[in-house]
């Protein structure tokens, strides 16, 4: 059934139905749909356009479709109705007979999809939320697990100075905490209602639209039905903490894929997580992490998609609009699977503590303490960097590390370097020493873990 055709003489050619209908696509809002029916048949009984014999029995059989559409909201994609509204519509008139005909009073489409859409948003982030927590607090376990594992940390991908596997993983923690954040303040930007704004000018009717948000969970009701009706900014919102958040699991997914491969073999993934070859029967490969960098691209591909399609769009609604939901739907779902994609792959990951402590020690890792060591001796820094910097060199030359280097040798480049610079060159020592607020040393790793764990408890307890 079609909500419109008086204006209509002919009947619309199948190839326009396929291309224009969106129930198999928007039947994913059918419970909100319902929910905002409810809510509208309140606000339409308040005013006396329904009585309140009418009122209930409309309430009554929404609340029944609701049940039906729980258990099974899939099976109504495949239905012949134009979308979810005539859908619904269409069942409660099946229902309640032409006492469903006056639900729409006063209502568009146009203010109806722009609830339905800000409502499963809205619950959609509640599921997003939990997941992105959910992987926090699996990092945080990680971290306390491995928190003595000694491992390079990177910049340019070559080994700059000692870290701790725990640190690693707090990084990551703290990037998920502002993904969170971002998260919650789009839920606090779509928090006004549109319905009541009719197709573009307002509804008729004097309805209490603010009452009627409060009842649907909002804070309040827009305040202009031109951009109540035409707003999408959420869905680009939604879409753009999706695409930052996808970014920094697909760098989590690239930094365990370089550490999983053979020629660092830092850590190896679980076989619950990786796949193997159909020629090379040695293989075991990173797929879930390499799926999560790929699908990287698909999520950055909807923010793309939604951005183009709302960029020069007239006032108030356009048919453009009905695009807003399969980017933003596959988007969404595809964010939640890589957030516990990536829990899961921390579950049974194993980490080879010698492998990671030898590569620490390699690399020159420990030529910032040298410099440190010289400019607590009194040498300027900058001329602590260059004499460091002629070491190393020699060390390469010799193919030895800067701590096989004999007294005479370091005295040669600067006699201000005594006995005491050895145990300076220890990685434990690296690691001791940076214990500012932020830093690796192991009383500032032990006091992260418990701070983001009483954080997300926190959070939980809320």
């Amino acid at each position: 059934m079609a909500l419109w055709g008086g204006r209509f003489t002919q009947e619309a050619d199948a190839r326009f139905r396929a291309f224009n209908d969106s129930l198999r696509f928007d039947y994913r809002m059918a419970e909100q749909d319902i929910q905002g029916s409810i809510s509208w048949a309140g606000a339409i009984a308040s005013v006396g356009i329904i009585t309140p014999a009418e009122h209930d029995a409309l309430v009554a059989a929404l609340k029944d479709l609701q049940e039906e559409v729980v258990r099974d909201p899939a099976s109504i994609a495949g239905a012949d109705f134009e979308d979810i509204h005539s859908y619904v519509e269409s069942l409660l008139i099946d229902r309640v007979g032409d006492l469903g005909k006056k639900l729409h009073t006063g209502r568009s489409r146009n203010d109806q999809v722009a609830t339905d859409l800000k409502l499963w948003c809205r619950a959609q982030a509640a599921v997003l939320a939990d997941s992105i927590r959910g992987l926090q607090r699996r990092l945080v376990d990680t971290a306390a697990e491995f928190r003595d594992v000694i491992m390079p940390g990177y910049t340019h991908l070559q080994r700059a100075q000692p870290v701790v596997f725990a640190h690693w993983a707090l990084a990551y923690a703290e990037m998920l905490d502002r993904d969170w954040i971002r998260l919650d303040n789009a839920v606090r930007l779509m928090n006004r209602c549109p319905l009541g704004s009719g197709a573009l000018a307002g509804t008729a009717y004097p309805v209490d639209r603010d009452a009627l948000a409060r009842e649907l969970g909002f804070e309040e009701a827009t305040r202009n039905s031109l951009d109540s009706v035409s707003d999408r900014d959420h869905v680009a919102e939604l879409l753009s903490c999706a695409s930052i958040s996808m970014m920094h699991l697909s760098r989590f997914a690239e930094d365990l894929i370089i550490y999983n491969s053979g020629e660092s073999a830092f850590v190896e993934l679980s076989d619950r997580v990786t796949s193997g070859s159909s020629l090379m029967p040695q293989k075991k490969n990173p797929d879930a992490l390499e799926l999560v960098r790929g699908k990287t691209g698909r999520v950055y591909g909807a923010l793309t998609g939604i951005l183009t399609t709302l960029k020069a769009l007239p006032l108030a609604y356009d048919k453009d609009m009905q695009e807003d939901k399969e980017g933003l739907f596959d988007a969404l779902d595809t964010w939640h699977d890589c957030l516990d994609m990536c829990a899961l792959v921390l579950e049974d990951m194993k980490i080879r503590r010698e492998r990671t402590l030898d590569a620490a020690k390699g690399g020159y890792s420990n030529a910032t303490e040298l410099a440190d060591y010289l400019v607590s001796r009194g040498v300027p820094f900058r001329e602590a960097h260059h004499l460091v910097g002629e070491l190393v060199v020699y060390a390469i030359g010799r193919s030895l590390p800067l701590e096989g280097l004999s007294l005479e040798e370091f005295r040669k480049v600067s006699p201000v370097i005594g006995e005491d610079v050895y145990p300076c060159l220890d990685v434990k020592s690296a690691l001791s020493k940076r214990a500012a607020k932020g830093g690796v040393a192991p009383e500032q790793v032990d006091a992260a873990i418990a701070w983001m764990r009483k954080h997300l408890a926190m959070d939980v307890a809320d």
